[in-house]
Parts: C-alpha cells; sequence; structure tokens
C-alpha cells in the first residue's frame, strides 16, 4: 500500500484542563463553546503540523478531546511527534 493513500485515522490529544473545564459545563452555552473550542483547537494543530490541503477533518469529538481525519501514513507519523498529541489510531474496519 502506497504512503500517499490517504486512510481515516483517529487522534486524541493529551490532558487539557481548558476542555475539563468546558466539558463540566451541561448548559446550552457549555456545550457549543466546547464545540467551537475544540473545533479550532483540532483546526490549529492540524494546519501547524501537515500541509495545508493534504488532509481532510471529517470531525471533532467532543466526548474525548479527539479527531477524525483523513491522512496519509507518514502524515499519521507525523502527528504523532506532535507534543499535544497522545494517540494517532488508523480506523479499523471490524468484519
Amino acid at each position: 500500500m502506497s504512503s500517499k493513500q490517504r486512510e481515516l485515522y483517529f487522534v486524541f490529544l493529551n490532558f487539557d484542563p481548558e476542555y475539563e473545564r468546558l466539558r463540566s459545563d451541561r448548559s446550552k452555552r457549555g456545550a457549543y463553546e466546547l464545540d467551537m473550542y475544540l473545533s479550532k483547537k483540532h483546526d490549529e494543530l492540524l494546519a501547524r503540523t501537515l500541509e495545508p490541503g493534504s488532509y481532510n477533518k471529517t470531525l471533532s469529538l467532543v466526548i474525548v478531546d479527539g479527531f477524525a481525519v483523513e491522512i496519509t501514513l507518514d502524515q499519521a507519523k507525523t502527528l504523532r511527534s506532535a507534543m499535544e498529541v497522545r494517540v494517532v489510531e488508523k480506523n479499523q474496519e471490524l468484519a
């Protein structure tokens, strides 16, 4: 398999006190602020780490501080080395 082929990966980030604070606010406004915070945080990480236009973030995960992104194997290795990244895992389809 070519390392240039994009596949879906899940990226989970290290502990973030701001995420925990926002997650504890169960109001509608709190949920909105958490969504906006995570989306911006994840977009900024990708923009800092990878070449623009070379990836496709498909979603931000609110229940955990993470996101799904279509990237190459080489890009996954690059993301793994980012300080704020805890885990990068390729999506595994179950038979």
